[in-house]
């Protein structure tokens, strides 16, 4: 069914987004991972992408315009599909007109009634007109969703509310701290009034777009705003489903008799389910008899059977388990650990950049002793102190000004070449890595550099990094010389085309002149992506960088 994408919120300050390209047209095909559009916010210009496949049906905001957040800028469906309603449902200002609504509501009601009469006629007492669906904003009330929070994210970790339920809320405070793929973030509702409904408890995780929370006035019904927006991703799957649904439903009678009171059931002992949530738990093999449905008395819908947890009894009553300690001297053992929103992106992308981007490798050693003389007089009149890896950033943004190609991506159909340079520095913290960046790294001194590389890297160790300090990276440095590793190869991280891996400074013997003396040797790897760079031209980046950290004075100049 088509899917409303909303201008997500990109930053912590955000309010509106304007549309700086549109990298899709209406009739395209689109994949979940696509970059359909860039949005210029306060902070930075970043990318959108839908986490949603098939046909790009409509564009809500053209190329320049404005759009608030949560505001509807494009639909996704299937081609040739209908999606008005998705735009009428889904409209922010809440300007639809009442008939428009009032007609949804009803061919909802007469959907409902439809499947209950399926049944026998006095099951027909049991059913109630169907609840006039709610918009995000309906003036009583304001629905809080999960934002986009960062360009890979596809859900959320809800780590801490800073409310509760009942608590006064101003349009500036923020509700919750957000775990994602790359740092927690927090979530600001930009809506005044009371916190009436938290809809994801601290500790799990919502996708993209699911309701976390409504604020509205005091005493205000919430259930019409949770049922709509289960009843709008449910119609027209539903109604797909319903002939299948009615042809099973001689078993779902039989399933029915003998039931305990766990699921709602009608007057004749049958189970109220929707077809889509009958399918789905039939294709998971969930017994409805242990759902506890939260639609209209008692009737379960697809966020009972996707919210679903097997009972202790079938789960082994492993709930509150204590963690697995190190099994006794000859026997077996292990512990699962769940993987966290980070790591869990970080399989993902990197996977997909070693399996798709064909990578070849250069590797060069360079001669540190000057570098270590200049880095030790630069501290004794620098501001802040400058490390190795400082130095790294320097000589390597310079050389991406000699060589663009390198300062590149492969975008599929083209190859876009940056005209800005921004590098990316790895910094582990305890869920993998992250990559703050250093924007416009080539403009910028010694002592500039090695004091925004410090305040991110901390801010990144703390979780704490916004969306523009970690994307837009052109280029990218993986450094575990502090780590004593001497050399190692790097998978390039997208959408860059080189990433440098960069290892310890080791005194090491060489031969000058027919003589053996010791020099302090840095080995460097660069992963290259073929598709983009050439052997040729990663190889004239290497002996640029060199040159600049054999004699770092060049970089002064």
């Amino acid at each position: 069914m088509a899917e409303a994408i909303r201008m997500p919120l990109l930053s912590d300050t955000m309010k509106e987004g304007v549309i700086a390209e549109w990298h899709k047209k209406v009739g395209d095909k689109v994949a979940s991972d696509d970059v359909i559009a860039e949005v210029e916010t306060d902070k930075a210009t970043m990318e959108v992408m839908p986490y949603v496949e098939g046909t790009l049906l409509y564009i809500g905001v053209e190329k320049g315009d404005t759009a608030k957040v949560n505001q509807i800028i494009a639909v996704i469906g299937e081609e040739g599909e209908d999606y008005k309603s998705v735009l009428e449902d889904g409209t922010p200002d809440g300007d639809v007109e009442d008939k428009k609504e009032q007609k949804k509501a009803n061919n909802q009601e007469e959907t409902e009634n439809s499947e209950d009469n399926d049944t026998e006629t006095d099951s027909q007492q049991e059913e109630q007109p169907a609840k006039k669906k709610k918009k995000d904003s309906d003036g009583d009330a304001t629905v809080i969703r999960m934002p986009l929070l960062s360009d890979t994210m596809k859900e959320g970790k809800i780590v801490a509310w800073n409310k509760e339920v009942g608590d006064k809320v101003a349009s500036d405070d923020v509700l919750a701290e957000v775990e994602t793929d790359k740092a927690t973030m927090e979530v600001i509702g930009y809506a005044e009034g009371t916190l009436l409904h938290i809809g994801v408890p601290a500790g799990e995780a919502a996708k993209i777009n699911e309701i976390i929370a409504i604020v509205g006035k005091e005493g205000t019904d919430v259930e019409p705003y949770l049922d709509g927006d289960n009843d709008d991703k449910e119609e027209n799957t539903e109604k797909k489903a319903k002939k299948e649904s009615s042809d099973s439903k001689g078993s779902d009678k039989k399933q029915a008799e003998g039931s305990d009171n766990k699921a709602g059931k009608d007057s004749g002992g049958r189970i109220k389910a929707s077809p889509l949530a009958k399918k789905l738990a039939d294709d998971k093999g969930i017994d409805l008899e242990d759902v506890q449905g939260s639609g209209d008395n008692g009737r379960i819908i697809k966020r009972d059977i996707d919210n679903y947890q097997p009972s202790q009894k079938a789960s082994g009553d492993t709930k509150g388990a204590a963690p697995i300690q190190a099994a006794p001297v000859g026997e077996e053992g292990y512990q699962d650990i769940s993987v966290s929103q980070m790591r869990g992106a970080i399989a993902r992308r990197l996977a997909e950049s070693k399996f798709t981007a064909p990578h070849f490798y250069l590797r060069m050693s360079i001669t540190m002793d000057k570098a270590i003389e200049s880095r030790k007089a630069i501290n004794e009149v620098s501001p802040v102190k400058v490390s190795f890896n400082d130095l790294v950033i320097k000589a390597c943004a310079m050389a991406l000004r000699k060589h663009p190609q390198v300062n590149s991506s492969w975008l599929g159909d083209k190859m876009r070449q940056y005209q800005h340079i921004h590098v990316g520095s790895a910094v582990a913290i305890d869920d993998g890595l992250i990559v703050p960046v250093i924007k416009f790294a080539d403009q910028k001194s010694l002592s500039q550099i090695a004091d925004e590389s410090k305040k991110l890297a901390e801010k990144a160790r703390n979780k704490k990094l916004q969306p523009p300090e970690f994307t837009g990276n052109t280029f990218t440095i993986s450094n575990l010389g502090m780590m004593d590793i001497d050399e190692f190869t790097a998978i390039i991280n997208p959408p860059d085309a080189c990433i440098l891996a960069v290892g310890k400074i080791t005194p090491t013997p060489v031969v000058e002149d027919g003589e053996i003396v010791v020099r302090q040797i840095m080995q460097i790897t660069l992963s290259c992506d073929h598709r983009v760079v050439d052997g040729a031209v990663g190889s004239l980046f290497m002996q640029t960088v060199k040159a600049h950290l054999e004699n770092p004075v060049t970089m002064l100049v």
